[in-house]
C-alpha cells in the first residue's frame, strides 16, 4: 500500500515551480505562490517547515489537485 511521504517546504516549492507556480511572497512561516492560466490566478499557501506532518502534507496535496491533477502528483507525494 503506498505510504504518503512527508516533505519539506523546498521539496514541494521545487516541485511545484516545475509545475509553473512562483513563489510571490512570504510572511512569516508561509509561503504564498502564484500560477496564472488563461487569465485567472492561481494561488496556493505552503507553510514553510522543514518537515511536514503527514496531515499537512495531505491537505496541502489536497490543495494543489484543485489545480493539477492528482494522477501528476501521485508519484511526489506517496511512496510505494
Amino acid at each position: 500500500m503506498p505510504k504518503l511521504r512527508r516533505l519539506t517546504a523546498k521539496q514541494i516549492v521545487a516541485m511545484l515551480t516545475g509545475f509553473g507556480f512562483v513563489v510571490a511572497s512570504q510572511r512569516g512561516s508561509h509561503i504564498k505562490m502564484v500560477r496564472i492560466v488563461q487569465d485567472q490566478k492561481q494561488i496556493l499557501t505552503i507553510p514553510n517547515h522543514n518537515e511536514l506532518d503527514t496531515g499537512t502534507c495531505k491537505a496541502v496535496m489536497r490543495q494543489v489537485s484543485r489545480y493539477i491533477s492528482v494522477a501528476e502528483l501521485y508519484p511526489y507525494f506517496y511512496s510505494e
